[in-house]
């Protein structure tokens, strides 16, 4: 079992979605199938944003991060993202990665029909942690967006640990903390396409 393990927050060790990606992962590195966890930390090592020159292939370097980028989310069965909100989106960083997997004839191809995901079969677990409460309304722009570039991808078992309102006080966080850590989905076979 291949898992790859994201995280983008800035907020090093006071981060919600750290704390809940480490809870996340910990229980699959304890499965009794033999797992491989492959960590990236976007914010100590970004992945350059997409520019003029990375797309035309004339930047070797930014090429050679992107297929690496590629490869690991190829290789992945299970993928556990840290999504903290940031301005009611996702980090940058996290669109940069984003950018390196959709890529027309690996992720995902165009047909006469419209578009068709090649990369299904996948988990994908989600910890997102905000300020603020956004589930559900119009502000929240990083659980629809991430719903719709996976599943545009393909991949349709999507889930997502949330813990809101973290700024409201001591006692929030640490509330929301709790709930999100007792929403985890236990480690599970992946359901084979059909």
């Amino acid at each position: 079992m291949n898992l790859l393990h994201i995280d983008s927050s800035v907020s090093g060790a006071g981060s919600v979605t750290r704390a809940l990606t480490a809870s996340i992962v910990a229980p699959w590195r304890d499965c009794p199938e033999s797992t491989r966890v492959v960590y990236r930390d976007l914010d100590a090592a970004p992945i350059a944003h997409l520019h003029g020159a990375a797309l035309a292939g004339k930047d070797s370097a930014a090429t050679a991060e992107a297929e690496r980028t590629l490869q690991e989310f190829l290789e992945a069965e299970v993928i556990v993202l840290g999504a903290p909100m940031y301005n009611f989106g996702i980090p940058s960083t996290l669109k940069a990665w984003i950018d390196r997997i959709v890529v027309a004839g690996k992720t995902f191809r165009y047909t006469a029909e419209g578009p068709e995901g090649l990369a299904g079969g996948k988990r994908v677990i989600v910890a997102v942690g905000s300020g603020g409460v956004h589930a559900g309304v119009a502000s929240d722009f990083v659980e629809p967006y991430l719903r719709q570039v996976l599943g545009f991808l393909g991949i349709d078992d999507i889930r997502f640990v949330r813990a809101e309102g973290v700024a409201l006080s001591a006692q929030h966080r640490e509330q929301a903390l709790a709930a999100a850590r007792a929403s985890i989905p236990a480690p599970a076979p992946l359901r084979l396409a059909a």
